[in-house]
Formats: structure tokens, sequence, C-alpha cells
């Protein structure tokens, strides 16, 4: 990030207002607290541009198959293959311990859904999702969630709290928030080759010395190519915590929602999406992880998990057809996710252009058929009862395009 956005961020989350706290301890913004049956929203980010494709796989389409001959997850009923959902669509394996949800009709997806502003830049799709103004971030320097705190009916506890070290873009603006912070951000390993088997090479080049020449550049430029493409996982990640906190910060979360502070709304940031190579061990690993995570949600919740719903979003898909290493590039259309006790579950919304040729963007990505803010303008016009005026001030200049009913 240049030195100008830098100190652009820092100006704009130093109007928040924000509290960092212990994992035990709390600032409360007003002194009500909420009760046991009001209403509750958490957001979860995943940074990076999680595939939507391999999430909410669409197992009938002969061109995901035929883009994807080895990182596209089989279809149910053969090994490793996906969670049929509705004869159509199906789960990625990974996420099993989600499909009771999907069952009691507690969980539902948005396939092509993402921004209407097109840009395969991380950082800038992000703050476009997270601003709520896309294409139009400068005139509006504020999250559209902290932005919606400020519209809910007097009176309300409106507690918030970011889980995380640094106050998001989504949370800035002139609404009070916490920050709880919940353990250490790591280094994250870089993907380099195990040094049993650079061993082995070594010695077996070691009496060519052209060999040994050659094996040796091709190493070193094997291993630049990965560091970058580590640094730019990370950069892509915006420090946000890797899949494997994601259970321990969801406890957390869970007991303070469902503890003495009730907490209303509240946002979570997961990386480690940029899945350029390797994505279908990544991927595995990574939604099983957010999987495990999120029941542990529910479970930690409580009683008040009936008055919650979940969202899970990210900045952008990623494109149809696979590249050379076993990955995805930066697309464009991707899936939504609605989990909680309101939510109108075991359905797929919206409507799915198909991957045929004719119906890509840009002839290589999914497109986009929902706008993400058609999704949070169903959410809290039904969650929190918000009106059109309301909606106007957390969506400005913004018209809305599909009527989704989501929540109960």
């Amino acid at each position: 990030m240049k030195r100008r956005q830098l100190l652009k961020r820092a100006a704009l989350l130093g109007a928040s207002g924000f509290v960092t706290v212990g994992t035990h301890g709390w600032a409360l913004r007003k002194q009500a607290k909420a009760a046991a049956g009001d209403p509750r929203l958490i957001v979860i980010f995943l940074r990076g541009a999680a595939d939507g494709l391999n999430i909410v796989v669409p197992y009938q389409e002969s061109h995901y198959y035929e883009a994807r001959p080895s990182v596209a997850i089989a279809r149910p009923g053969q090994e490793n293959g996906a969670i049929d959902l509705d004869g159509q669509f199906g789960l990625h394996p990974a996420l099993q311990p989600l499909m009771p949800m999907w069952q009691s009709g507690q969980l539902a997806f948005v396939p092509a859904a993402g921004s209407s502003v097109v840009t395969r830049s991380h950082f800038q799709a992000q703050d476009y999702m997270e601003s709520g103004t896309p294409g139009e971030l400068g005139g509006n320097p504020n999250g559209w969630l902290n932005r919606m705190m400020a519209t809910l009916p007097a009176g309300t506890p409106t507690q918030a709290v970011n889980i995380g070290t640094t106050l998001p873009l989504i949370f800035s603006g002139t609404e009070s928030v916490a920050n709880l912070a919940v353990g250490r951000s790591g280094s994250r390993p870089l993907p380099i080759d195990r040094p049993q088997i650079q061993t082995a090479f070594d010695r077996l080049y070691a009496n060519d010395p052209r060999l040994s020449a050659v094996y040796h550049e091709g190493r070193a430029a094997r291993d630049i190519v990965l560091t970058e493409l580590a640094q730019e996982n990370e950069e892509a990640s915006r420090g946000a915590p890797t899949p494997q906190r994601f259970a321990t910060s969801a406890q957390y979360l869970a007991r303070l929602m469902s503890g003495d502070a009730a907490t209303q709304v509240a946002f979570m940031e997961v990386g480690d999406w940029d899945t350029h190579v390797n994505q279908r061990g990544r991927l595995n690993r990574n939604l099983g992880l957010l999987g495990e995570g999120l029941a542990t949600l529910k479970e930690g919740l409580g009683s008040v998990y009936e008055n919650t719903t979940v969202v899970v979003l990210s900045e952008f898909g990623r494109t149809i057809a696979e590249n050379g290493n076993g990955g995805t590039e930066h697309g464009y259309g991707n899936a939504m996710w609605l989990m909680g006790g309101r939510v109108k579950g075991g359905e797929l919304y919206g409507d799915w252009p198909g991957l045929a040729p004719a119906n890509q963007h840009e002839s290589r990505d999914l497109m986009v058929t929902t706008d993400y803010r058609d999704v949070m303008t169903a959410v809290l016009a039904q969650q929190f009862g918000l009106d059109g005026d309301a909606i106007a001030q957390i969506f400005p200049n913004y018209q809305q395009r599909v009527n989704l009913s989501l929540i109960a």
C-alpha cells in the first residue's frame, strides 16, 4: 500500500473512535443491553477472492468440468464429490459440517453474486464492497456496516465489535466500534519444496556441473516465483488471520454475543483465499477449517443463534478456467452465503447465468446477476426492519434491482 493511501486509511479509521479491548474485557457503546430476542448480524469477509465455483459447485454444467480438468470438484456420488444441494448445485465436500443447517433450512447461497463494478484488484474490490459504494470510494469514505448502525431506531443497544487488531473500512465512520484481538498473526509458511527432496536432487546432479548449474538456476527461479505468489496472497489477505485461527475467533465471538455484553453487530475477516497455485489442496484445507468454525459459531451462540444472521462474502470470484499451476486467476462473479435461525435456507437464490461461453463475463468469468447490496438490503430490511430511507443512507445512490425474501 502506498504511503498516501496508508495515511488516508489511517485518517478514515481514526474517525471511528474504536476501542481495543482484551479477550476478557469489553467497552460498551451504550448503557442499554440487547435482549436475547434482538436481531444480530455477523459479516464474515473471505479476503483474497475465494473460489465460489468450487464452493457452490455447478455440477450439471459440462463447461465447468471442461474448463477445470484438475481442480473441479467431482459430481455427487463420486470419490471426493460435491454434496448434492438441489439437483443442480453441490457443496464442497469439506463443508460437510454445514449440511445439518442446510437440511434444517438455516443455510442458503446466492450464486453469481458480487459487485457491480468490475476490478481485478484485491484492494480496490475489497474497498468497494466495504464502502458500499462501488466506484465511488472517494465520495463516501466510510463503511456501510458503520452507517447501518447509525440508522437503527433510537434506544437500540447497537454494540458492535470487530474481531481483529485493525479496524477495517467496513466499520469506519461516526459510530463507535470495539476491537477484540484474538491471538497473534503468525507468519505463513511459503509453498517451497520439502528439504528432503531438495537434498536428493542436490546429490543427483552433484557430479555433473552443467546439469547441476541448470538445476540450481531452475530451483532459484521457482523459489522466486513461489515467494512472489506467497507475498501476493499475503497482501490480498490484508493481514487477515488464516482459517487456522477462525474457529478460535468464532468461539470468542459466540461467547461475547451470547453473554452479558450481547453484541448485536460483528465483523470477522479470514485470509488466504488467493489460490493461484495448488488450489485443490488449499481450498480443501481452508474450507474444512471455515466449516468447522461456522459450526462452532452456531453452537456457541446457543439461543441467540435463532435471531442471528451470518453473511459470508468475498471481494470477487475466480476464473472459470484453471491455470497451468493447478489454480485459478482473479475473476468476477462469486457466491454469497447466509446462515442463521431466521434464514429461509435449504435454497439457492438469484438467477444463474450458466457457464457457456456466450454467457461468460469477458469470455473468462462467471457473470454477476445479483448485486451484493441487494442481498444485504434484504437482510437489513427483513432482519432489522429498516425502511427505504434507512437503506438509502446505508447504500447511497443505489437502486435495488432484485427483491429477495431471505429472512423469515
